[in-house]
């Protein structure tokens, strides 16, 4: 399979052999489900959205992997082809690399596997933050594998709860889904003690 460039992307220079390998990957597996087109397309959309903020470029196509993965698997569970055998809870803040973050690792905590969440910002960072992750750390949390991911469409859909924070209306809205709005401050305006009533707070909630 070939990947042609986006012409609409001057500039952007894409690693095509390891995103052709990426895509024939993904085209295998959602063989059915999606066409080699629209996988494709994902491979390259989501690789440019990380490439905007990314400063470690090393590890960009793997990250782009993980990414790609878990929205060609919420697309797949939104139109029915692929399970969803738990509720989907997405946490959108605007960086996503403090609440948002904070908020899935601590609900995966709580709920052992009887929920499955995904977190996403409106305008992400290029890094988690680092006091976040070394509070979150404090209670036997390692957020340092996580990188901060755009919010997209098909991760909306594929949530059944939506919990904003600090985002406005970046989120889209679709019927059928609860959404819920947490007023908590940005962690990357506090010290290192504010942070921790952030974290304490999320997990009250």
């Amino acid at each position: 399979m070939t990947i042609e460039r986006d012409k609409g992307l001057p500039g952007l220079q894409f690693p095509d052999k390891a995103l052709e390998n990426l895509a024939e990957e993904l085209s295998e597996k959602y063989e059915g489900v999606f066409s080699a087109e629209t996988v494709g397309r994902y491979v390259l959309e989501s690789y440019t959205a990380l490439l905007r903020t990314s400063k470690v470029k090393a590890y960009l196509v793997t990250l782009t992997a993980r990414f790609v993965k878990d929205r060609l698997t919420a697309l797949a569970q939104t139109v029915g082809a692929a399970p969803k055998d738990v509720p989907e809870v997405l946490f959108v803040c605007v960086e996503n690399a403090g609440r948002s973050q904070m908020a899935m690792a601590l609900m995966n905590k709580r709920a052992e596997g009887a929920v499955h969440v995904r977190s996403a910002g409106s305008m992400p960072a290029s890094q988690i933050n680092a006091t976040v992750a070394q509070v979150m750390s404090e209670v036997g949390l390692d957020i340092t594998d996580q990188f901060p991911k755009p919010l997209t469409d098909d991760v909306v859909r594929a949530a059944d709860v939506v919990i904003t924070m600090g985002c406005g209306d970046a989120c889209p809205i679709y019927p059928g889904k609860r959404y819920l709005d947490w007023d908590l401050p940005d962690p990357s305006l506090l010290d290192e003690d504010g942070v921790r009533k952030v974290r304490d707070r999320i997990d009250e909630l």
